[in-house]
């Protein structure tokens, strides 16, 4: 009976060896992620679910290992590494936090300029960064929402135009809703070619709704807008416009050549100027000259404009 019971103890002793090196094993096996990881809120189970989803290789074991060692954070991860063994990895889930780099888009500014902006201050691809909005973003100028974004330090170029193109969507997406009850894409990117054309020519964001009833004023009665902001896109963001390329732009950015609004947003906008495209003043003003005090003259007849324009230029 003795030599049975020694038998069976040898035989689950055997038995939870097996177990303790096999997990061993597993947990020194390579996992292979991301150098910044976005892990969302949630339970473990929950976290360990979207993980999986995205293609991670993790399973429900590590699920009962984090219920030891720790719940994950939240947010962006730093694993200092694409490969980790799985022991660290998970370790790095409850206790690393990204570095953070903070990156600003004025309003007015093109997206091509704020992706060279990207490119330097984070030391990502400015290529990859073009390739990766094209693919993503639903209209190629005035999608993103002026601010100051914490970006993560290491972040790939993939992830962080989708993280741009998700924080900005969601803001415009919110705002069309409480001003409209509902968002539709088409719809809202003319407010935002309205908006950008304003934010490029109006001085200040008391200016932004006139500038706005000059532009609708000037579409109801046919007439071409005439604006130099609308040739400050893409490149041309900080280029000043002169009567040469006002010729030669044979984009549908010109405004001098071209009736109605250009096919495109010029710029990212404010919600500022957002607010003023969707709600312009009431005027019957047609034009507006820039004064000596850098705010515009606005006027309804051309004789006034030109009045204002030999002034001006005294």
């Amino acid at each position: 009976m003795k030599a049975k019971k020694l038998i069976i103890a040898k035989y689950v002793f055997e038995i939870i060896l097996i177990i303790f090196i096999s997990f061993i094993y597993y947990l020194s096996q390579p996992i292979e992620t991301p150098k910044v990881l976005y892990i969302p809120q949630g339970s473990i189970n929950q976290i360990i679910t979207q993980l999986q989803q995205k293609n991670y290789d993790v399973s429900k074991l590590d699920a009962f290992v984090l219920r030891f060692i720790g719940s994950p954070q939240s947010g962006w991860i730093n694993m200092g590494s694409t490969r980790n063994s799985r022991a660290d990895f998970l370790y790095k889930l409850t206790t690393a936090k990204a570095a953070l780099r903070n990156v600003t888009l004025i309003p007015g500014e093109t997206t091509h300029v704020f992706l060279n902006q990207l490119a330097n201050n984070l030391h990502l691809s400015r290529q990859k960064l073009q390739k990766e909005f094209d693919k993503q973003s639903p209209i190629a100028e005035g999608v993103f929402v002026p601010n100051t974004y914490k970006i993560p330090i290491g972040i790939s170029e993939k992830d962080l135009i989708a993280l741009l193109l998700k924080v900005s969507l969601k803001k415009m997406r919110a705002m069309s809703v409480k001003i409209f009850g509902s968002y539709n894409e088409k719809k809202w990117f003319r407010y935002v070619t309205i908006a950008s054309l304003i934010q490029k020519e109006a001085a200040n964001n008391k200016e932004m709704p006139l500038v706005s009833s000059v532009i609708y004023n000037r579409l109801k009665k046919g007439m071409k807008l005439q604006m130099d902001g609308s040739l400050n896109y893409g490149k041309y963001s900080h280029i000043k416009v002169t009567a040469k390329r006002i010729k030669n732009d044979r984009s549908r950015y010109n405004t001098y050549t071209h009736k109605g609004l250009p096919a495109l947003p010029v710029c990212n906008v404010s919600m500022e100027a957002l607010r003023a495209a969707i709600f312009p003043a009431k005027s019957n003003y047609l034009y507006f000259m820039k004064s000596k005090n850098g705010t515009h003259d606005f006027t309804c007849n051309y004789s006034t404009h030109l009045h204002n324009i030999r002034r001006a230029t005294k």
